[in-house]
């Protein structure tokens, strides 16, 4: 349960100060992530079977301990992730949530080279998870109703962008919604073909609506992603590195998080919104 007052902010670069006792892997001067997964109990059965992130006794930073709106804060050895020196903090730090989230979506949504995938919403996520598909040869169909989202989702290599209410020139064989409007889960279900997936990228969303039987008749697979593990972090980085994807921010000064806040709600930026201590 988290407790207030917090310090929020759940994607953080910033550099080793000083290691605990017993700590080994981690020098004073290195570059380091930390992302929202602080840590976890270790020994239910989630974490032995490789599924920390859905231990019931997990702990998020920015929400149960003090987050990156600081000078200083306190990162769980095991759960930090090494980051190159090379990388600008700014262009880094939504690597550490949208882009490890937006990797687990692919991943929960059965994505196989080749296939069509279908992202709903374009933000700091779903810009990333295209061009981890793209590079997979998959074609990207991209849905959203902000035209200057639309322009962006093009420029990063989408097949196609338009509204929810278009029809797409072909059905889809994955997607992932990542917009928190229970609405889109039947819209986007209309476009999936028999057999296909859909994932449901967010922590909160509004109540899903009734809908026809047929929009998940056909063997359609409908599933929820929570949070992320350890490993897809360091999978996701690897892949960073290895691909040199074009991570789209807007920067803020930290006296003007509220702003930011605003910004992201109106859908005034393009990718992710960094605030800069």
């Amino acid at each position: 349960m988290a407790v207030y007052p917090r310090v929020p902010g759940h994607q953080v670069v910033g550099e080793v100060i000083e290691a605990g006792d017993g700590v080994q892997g981690w020098g004073r001067g290195e570059r380091v992530g930390v992302p929202w997964l602080h840590r976890t109990c270790g020994m239910c059965e989630f974490c032995r079977r490789g599924e920390e992130n859905l231990c019931p006794e997990a702990v998020f930073t920015g929400l149960h301990v003090d987050g990156g709106f600081a000078d200083a804060l306190l990162a769980e050895a095991a759960f930090a992730l090494h980051m190159p020196a090379a990388w600008l903090p700014e262009k880094a730090a939504p690597l550490l949530c949208a882009g490890i989230i937006g990797y687990r979506a692919l991943r929960i949504a059965d994505l196989a080279p080749g296939e069509r995938l279908g992202l709903v919403g374009f933000g700091a996520s779903a810009h990333l998870a295209l061009q981890v598909a793209a590079g997979w040869d998959c074609p990207v169909l991209v849905f959203t109703r902000s035209e200057a989202h639309r322009r962006h989702a093009l420029a990063l290599g989408a097949a196609w962008a338009g509204t929810i209410d278009d029809t797409p020139p072909v059905r889809l064989d994955r997607a992932i919604i990542f917009a928190p409007a229970g609405e889109l889960v039947p819209a986007t279900l209309a476009h999936l073909r028999p057999g296909g997936t859909l994932a449901i990228n967010a922590i909160h969303m509004s109540s899903i609506p009734s809908m026809p039987y047929e929009r998940i008749y056909g063997e359609r697979t409908l599933r929820s992603v929570a949070n992320a593990t350890y490993r897809d972090g360091v999978d996701f980085l690897a892949l960073a590195r290895e691909r040199d994807l074009r991570v789209s921010t807007h920067a803020y000064p930290l006296e003007q998080a509220n702003q930011a806040l605003a910004d992201l709600k109106a859908s005034r930026l393009e990718g992710a919104a960094v605030l800069i201590p």
